[in-house]
């Protein structure tokens, strides 16, 4: 017998040895592979300080990876989107007007994490808007994932993605461990994100806030758990209270030339930036930085520290420009003043909302009037295209609204 031959089968017997003494033997139809990756991670995270006891619960009855889990991982196509797209499918009437429902419902929780944190409750509720449209996600169970089985998933079948999910799945048993939610309960993303603020394993760690004083950190069914834990991030990143996260600004000849300076906004004014609703900056000392995010030919906007805090949540700038607007409306504040500059024969948020209200009044759809038009909203569409004598292909657009306005 040759010596790899003997230290496969040495690898082997342990194998089964660690699976008998945590209780996975007996799996008869089981991915033999990905039961062989779970035994054998057991004393990596034995080393971080994770028990017996815990590790067989966590996988108990996981048997095989998460298809649908290694199909999203696959699928992370490489686009261009348009950001006056982002925006109207994130920051809208519908949007904000839940916001407002959802902060007078939870107003009495929101003050307290305010005076706790010092974070605007409204960047809050958009924060939750954004991540889990204020956890309406969470009642839609074939779109979530068992946590710990999507980030063995990944560290066994991801390459690209094993070393964070193997990271993720250790925090993942010590908060399982902690008692602050029992196995079954911890669901999220293929990727691990979780409960009604999208915190990846590691950040709740870091982040993680009882705010509801039972004794858990619970951001899965706990909305004041899952705020304050938001507030918790923007306030340990620096969050300046009483701070806005930016301004709207008229962009003066030329000043697209300035995209990406950091100066005072005293000095903004001096070079002819002035805010898009006429009024003046309220501390003219504060530093920020001009965003352009639709090129020179779109709106521009001055972000102050907030914004860069607010990134440390999504990296992305138009996600931190779509809670700042949010958040905005949400308070009251009117939207935006200057208009993106979209292609000719392209909705406004305004009217893909008249056009999917008039598809409902018509019979043609029997879903949310929300502005995002899914496939309910284009399978509408296309069947109102083909009896007006247009081409059916589902796509909302100035020509069809203006045939059903007549």
């Amino acid at each position: 017998m040759t010596d790899k031959r003997r230290s496969y089968l040495a690898r082997t017997v342990l194998g089964l040895a660690v699976a008998a003494t945590l209780g996975f033997g007996g799996q008869a139809r089981a991915d033999q592979g990905f039961r062989n990756w779970i035994v054998n991670f057991y004393p990596v995270a034995a080393k971080a300080g994770i028990s017996k006891t815990t590790y067989r619960a966590a996988f108990a009855g996981v048997n095989d990876p998460d298809p649908d889990v290694l199909r999203k991982a696959a699928y992370q196509p490489e686009f261009t989107f348009r950001v006056w797209d982002y925006m109207d499918s994130h920051v809208n009437p519908y949007t904000a007007r839940i916001g407002q429902d959802m902060g007078q419902k939870y107003g009495r929780t929101l003050a307290a994490i305010e005076r706790h944190f010092g974070v605007d409750r409204n960047i809050l509720l958009a924060i939750w808007s954004m991540e889990s449209n204020y956890g309406a996600i969470l009642d839609k169970p074939e779109k979530l994932h068992y946590v710990p089985q999507a980030l063995a998933t990944l560290a066994y079948s991801d390459p690209k993605r094993a070393k964070f999910a193997r990271t993720q799945l250790i925090a993942a048993l010590k908060i399982i461990q902690s008692g602050d939610i029992p196995p079954h309960g911890m669901t999220g993303s293929w990727a691990g994100a979780m409960g009604h603020t999208q915190f990846i394993p590691s950040s709740y760690l870091l982040y993680g806030f009882d705010a509801d004083g039972n004794g858990k950190r619970d951001i899965w069914n706990s909305v004041p758990d899952a705020l304050a834990t938001s507030a918790n991030l923007l306030k340990q990143n620096g969050w300046t209270p009483g701070k806005t996260w930016g301004y709207e600004v008229v962009v003066p000849q030329g000043g697209s030339a300035y995209a990406g300076k950091t100066l005072t906004l005293a000095q903004w004014e001096k070079l002819g930036f002035v805010r898009a609703n006429g009024k003046d900056f309220k501390s003219s000392g504060d530093r920020a930085s001009l965003k352009m995010p639709a090129g020179k030919n779109g709106p521009g906007f001055l972000m102050t520290k907030n914004f860069f805090v607010i990134k440390k949540y999504n990296a992305a700038d138009t996600y931190a420009l779509a809670v700042g607007l949010l958040a905005d409306q949400i308070a009251g504040y009117q939207g935006m003043r200057q208009k993106w500059p979209r292609p000719d024969g392209t909705l406004d948020i305004t009217e893909k909302f008249e056009l999917q209200h008039r598809l409902k009044e018509l019979g043609y759809y029997e879903g949310e009037v929300d502005g995002n038009f899914g496939s309910g909203s284009k399978a509408a569409i296309a069947n109102l295209q083909q009896r007006l004598g247009l081409q059916p292909d589902g796509e909302p657009s100035a020509q069809l609204l203006r045939a059903i306005r007549k």
